[in-house]
């Protein structure tokens, strides 16, 4: 039987295109995992690491409470950020494409009613295991969560990030329904705000520039969400569409400039100053202490970050700009499992004690 080879090549054209969106689909999935897999593993490892031994007359935590609280912090990090980036999309994907970008930003409004429940879930579980955290002798209860949220700010903090995840949440339900009439910059600017209690659950210092020492947290905390936010969003939802690829990774590029010396600045600035207002500590504390250790730890990660994010720019985006084929879904995951291992060492550092 005679065949048509105009039938056979379009065939072939057709396998080969689900071929590649399968391929798409599986490197789309490594950047999240990449991201997920390095933060969990750095934090679980550092836990170890700056584990405090007993302490007489103290009961030790659990370690369900000991383990989880570093796990479901970064489970409220990361689906934060998620919301982050994926409330900043429309506005890296710019408004010229509509038809182009319609289909991708819905999809993105629709994934961050999930990520902000995530996140919402994550900041509650956190606040139960730092209520266990602190009395570990006695089972949690509803009035020792209050008491816990009102007379401890890391209780406060926690409870607060909730109640911006569900406002994110119920920002990102009205957007599926009634489209970009909620600006994009508003939610944006809800999921930052929500991300600012978190450092007042970190190291308590009585330094007479605490009021800027806590500015600067926040700059860091912000600059690292919209870093890392933005990229997983670009890598997940528009990689694979060369010409909005071509619009949208330049105006991040834009962003990620500023952001990553926000962030080794800040960053820097407010590990050496813990260091150096600790009695007994000072700078040698950065090679004598766990919590030194994870600091220079969360520096080769930025340096790191550094090197690829100048591939990225420097190499990849000419050729992105060109509608060229590259690899960036392998240095996206290369990028996003290093900033996922400087989140879990984050995680643990606004944690650790200091004097370890």
């Amino acid at each position: 039987m005679a065949t048509d080879p105009d039938a056979a090549a379009r065939g072939t054209e057709r396998s080969d295109r689900s071929s590649a969106a399968r391929s798409g689909a599986g490197a789309r999935v490594a950047v999240v995992l990449a991201l997920a897999g390095g933060a969990l593993l750095a934090a679980l490892v550092s836990t170890a690491v700056t584990a405090v031994g007993t302490v007489p007359g103290l009961p030790d935590p659990p370690a369900l409470v000991r383990y989880g609280l570093p796990v479901t912090r970064v489970a409220l990090d990361l689906a934060a950020l998620a919301t982050v980036g994926l409330s900043l999309l429309p506005k890296l994907l710019g408004p010229d494409r509509p038809r182009q970008t319609e289909p991708i930003v819905v999809l993105a409004r629709r994934t961050t009613v999930v990520t902000a429940l995530l996140w919402m879930l994550a900041a509650l579980v956190s606040l139960v295991l730092q209520a266990a955290e602190l009395r570990p002798d006695r089972e949690v209860t509803v009035p020792q969560l209050v008491d816990y949220v009102v007379g401890v700010p890391a209780g406060t903090g926690l409870l607060v990030s909730a109640g911006a995840a569900l406002a994110c949440a119920v920002l990102g339900l009205l957007a599926v329904r009634f489209g970009e009439s909620v600006p994009a910059e508003l939610r944006t600017v809800v999921a930052l705000l929500g991300l600012l209690p978190m450092p007042l659950t970190g190291h308590a210092t009585d330094w007479r520039y605490h009021d800027f020492s806590m500015l600067s947290v926040e700059l860091h905390v912000i600059g690292a969400a919209l870093w890392t936010g933005g990229l997983v969003a670009i890598a997940v939802f528009v990689a694979p569409r060369r010409g909005l690829l071509a619009e949208a990774l330049p105006r991040f590029s834009t962003l990620a400039t500023t952001a990553i010396v926000v962030v080794a600045v800040s960053g820097l600035f407010n590990g050496l100053m813990t260091l150096v207002i600790t009695p007994d500590t000072g700078l040698l504390g950065l090679v004598g202490t766990g919590y030194g250790r994870i600091l220079l730890a969360k520096v080769g990660c930025l340096l790191a970050l550094a090197a690829v994010a100048s591939q990225m720019r420097f190499r990849l985006l000419p050729r992105i700009a060109r509608h060229q084929r590259t690899a960036l879904l392998g240095w996206a995951a290369a990028e996003v499992a290093l900033m996922g291992v400087a989140y879990g060492l984050g995680v643990v550092l606004s944690r650790a004690p200091v004097v370890v």
